[in-house]
């Protein structure tokens, strides 16, 4: 029997905050869910806009550092795998298909929702730009670790 291919790769915003709990075993389990916004053209012709959410857990050290380094509103990159599970509640048979997270990447600053990197530390060190007038464009001249770069310089 050949193996089948299960792996999904999603980019989203966190529609709550993570919620980290142990299992009786003491292992960490992180719940989390992403909303993923998308467009599509109507029949009308005209864009629509739609979002999915989706259920995400994230186990171990993994799980821990979702809890402890993102919030609801932050942008995350997901990889993982697709899993379905089922029970039994009041009676009813219940089941639900979720993303088991293999790896989280953090996206945005600490202090925004999105547009730059995860840093976990802070430059202690404030940059300095000037920016020039030259005959028809702007030239930026950065002052990093005291040495000036012209991006004129840059071949591209």
């Amino acid at each position: 029997m050949a193996r089948s291919f299960n792996q999904v790769v999603l980019m989203g915003n966190l529609t709550r905050d993570p919620e980290l709990r142990q299992i009786p075993s003491g292992q960490s389990v992180c719940s989390f869910s992403l909303a993923l916004n998308r467009s599509y053209k109507g029949s009308d012709g005209e864009w629509q806009e739609a979002t999915d959410y989706v259920d995400v857990v994230a186990w171990a050290a993994l799980g821990e550092r979702v809890a402890q380094y993102v919030t609801k509103g932050r942008p995350v990159l997901v990889s993982g795998r697709l899993q379905s599970r089922s029970w039994e509640q009041d009676g009813q048979k219940r089941s639900k298909l979720e993303v088991v997270a293999q790896d989280v990447t953090f996206l945005g600053g600490r202090n925004d929702d999105g547009g730059s990197s995860f840093s976990p530390a802070e430059s202690s060190k404030p940059s300095s730009t000037k920016t020039t007038k030259t005959k028809d464009k702007d030239v930026v001249i950065e002052d990093v670790d005291d040495q000036p770069i012209n991006l004129d310089d840059i071949p591209f």
